[in-house]
């Protein structure tokens, strides 16, 4: 029988909820399921991928799926940082304006840099509140999206299918008087509360959604050619490997 390799095991905190999750690095076997999803170009297919690698390389207890979605995003990247290298080298093109007004353009020049992911926390906005009062007696307290409701959603310019994941991130409706959770209530109950709301009520929902914590990073530009410099923020997983 051949030997077996030991392998590391780690430990990070998730963002939502402070809770300690261990996990070991990715092997060759999780290495086929990334280079199949990269050759499917699918966009449900490669969340379905990063679920399946962390369900085989998360030690804790627990179900992925249940996850937050900034929680899913962070700890998918501390496990890639952990199994392939805590540098990534990102390629950014330069947008400096070095034309004339006659002739306006571009610098476009590409500058290779250099970020340690491990650097990388979720930012928490400090105006962020899953309590949405609608009036003085009425509310709403939501809860975070889960990266599944993320997958089956994508299609995120379709008004009904905004209104669909608003409907699923309802924790419960609140007035002077009770306390009614969505779990407990029908679809066509949630629908028509949904409906009844005025368009200044969705904006407030919407703001749940733009200041939840999110990956972010500012690191510092400059360009080799021209000598442009900028400061560059960078938001979502993908950005942290392109």
């Amino acid at each position: 029988m051949l030997p077996k390799i030991d392998v590391p095991v780690y430990e990070i905190k998730l963002p939502s909820n402070g809770k300690a999750v261990k996990f070991r690095p990715f092997t060759v076997k999780e290495e086929k399921l990334f280079l199949m999803a990269y050759e499917t170009a699918d966009a449900k297919y490669s969340v379905d991928t990063i679920f399946q690698v962390l369900n085989n390389c998360v030690i804790s207890e627990g179900d992925i799926k249940d996850l937050p979605t900034f929680d899913i995003e962070y700890l998918f990247l501390n496990l890639r940082a952990r199994s392939v290298g805590e540098v990534v080298k990102l390629k950014y093109r330069c947008n400096n304006d070095v034309g004339t007004e006659e002739d306006p353009k571009k610098c476009n020049n590409s500058v290779e840099i250099e970020l340690n992911v491990l650097e990388v926390e979720p930012t928490k906005n400090p105006n962020h509140t899953n309590k949405i009062e609608l009036t003085k007696d009425l509310g709403i307290v939501m809860k975070y999206p889960k990266m599944s409701l993320i997958k089956d959603n994508t299609d995120t310019d379709d008004f009904n299918v905004v209104l669909e994941l608003i409907m699923d991130c309802i924790d419960y409706i609140y007035d002077s008087n009770n306390v009614y959770y969505a779990k407990d209530a029908s679809k066509e109950e949630l629908t028509e509360f949904l409906d009844s709301l005025q368009s200044k009520d969705l904006e407030k929902i919407k703001e749940f959604f733009d200041t939840m914590p999110k990956l972010k990073k500012k690191i510092d530009f400059g360009c080799n050619k021209c000598g442009y410099q900028e400061n560059v923020e960078l938001e979502g997983l993908q950005s942290f490997f392109g």
